[in-house]
Formats: structure tokens, sequence, C-alpha cells
């Protein structure tokens, strides 16, 4: 599988620009209801989701963990607390929860049972064995260590591997297994900021230099190493948010312009290229996620916008949430999962923000209506 830019033109880019997103919703809306829960940890920075699990981590170290039920209410089970340091990211893989912290360090969690939640901590990252020997064996510290704050966590189950990436613009990969450090890359020229892994386990890191780099794993010398394969530019602005499509063919990138930029695979050649931008946005992208083919995106206006990817050159604004008192920091997506017997399809949203609330959104499409807009559906989202 090959990987290029595109060549296409400004006028060419331009076109599919216009052409790629709607940048206004296209169909009434209808706010049903308005309920919201108040974590009471102060500002959320980061929100994850495993199965029906959401996790939110906050400013103050603590992690809270609420199961979604089936009528959409949440139902708080646990929470972890990582010393008082900023919860900074979250991936969760399973039964394993791990969350990078104010200190420059990775905690790692296990839930013990489904029917009996509850979190046990089983490790730090990097291990306080590990940093002596390196510092009583006068290695770098650096080869243990981060040495700026950690932006992003991502995680490759079929490798087992768990990816880091920092302001002092490296990645790192973690044997999960043994939490130990196998390989230290520099990515960027500036602070990565984001990073994805798809399926196939190809590396996508989001940087302040204002490009995605795209890696793979090779073998070299016995070894697999990280190996870059394209550098793509974000037209100028730094790069805060990634997210890739369910099935990998389209990266998703939130820059600090307020665009979501889109990067289209080829399904036979492999080639990635530019396809477009979603528009409508005033300030920041701060987080981004995909389920299904419904992608969400959070932002500094306050604003959370679900878009539905109709074909892979096109996508809808199905609704643009207001709420929240202050930035979104974080987003999650369910997927309802087929047609109900109302002739409704959509997803469930998870915003996590600056006012230190978690709110649930349920955005469906009425397509069997027989009346409405000249598109000929309705849309609408409550906030549950």
């Amino acid at each position: 599988m090959e990987f290029r830019k595109s060549n296409d033109d400004d006028d060419d880019e331009t076109t599919r620009e216009a052409s790629l997103s709607s940048p206004k919703p296209l169909f009434f809306h209808q706010t049903i209801s308005s309920t919201s829960t108040h974590t009471n940890h102060g500002p959320l920075r980061i929100v994850a989701v495993c199965g029906r699990n959401i996790y939110a981590g906050s400013d103050t170290g603590t992690i809270q963990a609420w199961r979604l039920l089936p009528d959409h209410e949440l139902s708080e089970y646990g929470e972890m607390r990582c010393k008082g340091h900023q919860v900074k990211a979250l991936a969760v893989s399973g039964d394993h929860v791990f969350a990078a912290c104010g200190d420059g360090k990775i905690r790692v969690w296990c839930r013990s049972l489904e029917t009996l939640p509850e979190h046990v901590r089983i490790g730090t990252i990097p291990k306080f064995g590990d940093s002596i020997r390196s510092y009583l064996g006068g290695e770098d510290l650096q080869m243990t260590n981060h040495l700026r704050g950690i932006t992003s966590l991502a995680i490759h189950d079929s490798d087992d591997l768990l990816y880091s990436a920092s302001l002092d613009s490296t990645v790192r990969i973690w044997r999960i297994s043994d939490l130990r450090c196998i390989e230290t890359i520099r990515a960027h020229a500036g602070p990565v900021n984001a990073i994805v892994i798809g399926e196939d386990g190809i590396l996508y890191t989001g940087s302040n230099d204002a490009t995605v780099k795209v890696w793979r794993r090779i073998i070299c010398g016995g070894d697999q190493r990280l190996s870059l394969i394209v550098s793509l530019p974000t037209r100028s602005s730094p790069a805060k948010a990634l997210a890739l499509a369910s099935d990998d063919m389209v990266l998703y990138v939130g820059c600090t312009d307020g665009c979501v930029y889109s990067y289209t695979k080829g399904c036979l050649s492999g080639h990635i290229q530019y396809s477009g931008a979603l528009l409508g946005h005033n300030h920041a992208i701060m987080c981004l996620t995909c389920v299904s083919n419904y992608v969400a995106s959070g932002s500094a206006d306050w604003t959370c916008r679900v878009w539905a990817r109709e074909a892979v050159d096109h996508h809808t604004c199905l609704a643009v949430l207001h709420g929240h008192q202050g930035p979104i920091t974080g987003v999650a997506l369910f997927s309802i999962g087929g047609v109900d017997d109302n002739g409704e399809d959509g997803c469930t949203v998870c915003t996590g923000s600056i006012d230190g609330v978690l709110k649930i959104w349920r955005v469906t499409s009425l397509s069997n209506m027989g009346q409405g807009p000249s598109e000929g559906s309705w849309e609408r989202y409550e906030q549950l």
C-alpha cells in the first residue's frame, strides 16, 4: 500500500472544499429536552469511551466513569484519581484505562468485573525502576521519559502497543504487557498535539508545525521501527485533533483555524490525498471523533457539530449542539444502530467542556416523514 500527497492545484482544492460539506444544518432541528451531568471536579479536559462506558478526565486529576444505559441515562459507577495531576489524555481498551497526567506519567487501571465494575490501579508508565536504572546507568532521561507534557494517547490492540505524543515533539511506543518503552521518534518540528492509529497499524500524528505525518512500522534489523510514509500539510494551520473513519479510509484533521480537513485513502492504490474541509466552526477545533458514518467536532466556539458522511467527498452537517458555557474539550459518539420502529437512525453524542459539565445528546434522522423540507427528510437532536 502506498501513500502519496495529492498534486491537485489550488482551484481544484477550492472546488472540493466548497462541495465537501454543508456548513449549516440542511434540515429542521428541534431541542426536545435539556439535562446535564455536573462532574463536580472542575473543568473537563478529555472524554473517552469503550463500549457503553464513558470516562471523563478533569483538571483536578479525577477520572469519572459512567455507564450509558439503554434509555440514554448515565449511571456513574466509579472514580480514578491521579494524585491531583491534571488529566491530559485518555485511552481505553477492553478492561484497561490509560491516563496521561500533568506530571508526565501515564497511569494504568484495570476494570475488574463487568457486573461489579471497579477500577484497580495496576501500574505507572514509565516504571519507577526503569527511570532509576536509566539514571544509574548514565542513560539520557529522554530514553525513558517524555521531557514535556503528554498530549495524546492511542492503542493498537493487535500489536499490544500504546502510543504517546508529547509537547517535546516526540512519539513513544510502549509495550502494554510489561509497560516498557520500546521506541522513541522525534516526529515533528513542533509539539505533537494528536495521534490516531488505524486497524492496519498506520499511525497519524498532528502537530503545531501545521503538518500531519503518516507512519508505518517496518522490520529493520530484526526489529520493527516506525518509518515515515508521507507528510501532509494542513494549510498553515496547526493540527489540534485527529480522527479516523470506521473503515480507516478517511482521516479528519481539526485545526486552529476552525476547519476540519479531510484526507481520503484510495481503495486500491492506498494513495492519500486532500479531499476538502468541513466548515462552520468559528474557533479552533479541540476534539474529534468518528463512529459508523458520523463525525463529531468540538470547538473553542462552545459548540459541537455532528456530520454524516454520505459519500467519500460529501458530508452533511446534521446538528449544531449548543448548551455548554465554555470550549468543548471532549467528544464521543455512540451509534444508535439501525433504524427503529419510528424510522429513526442516528447517533448518541457525549460532550465534555471546560464548564465542568458532561452532556448527552441524541441526533436522529427521521427519513420516513410525510412532510418537511424539500430535501425530503427531517433531522432533530435531543439534549437528554
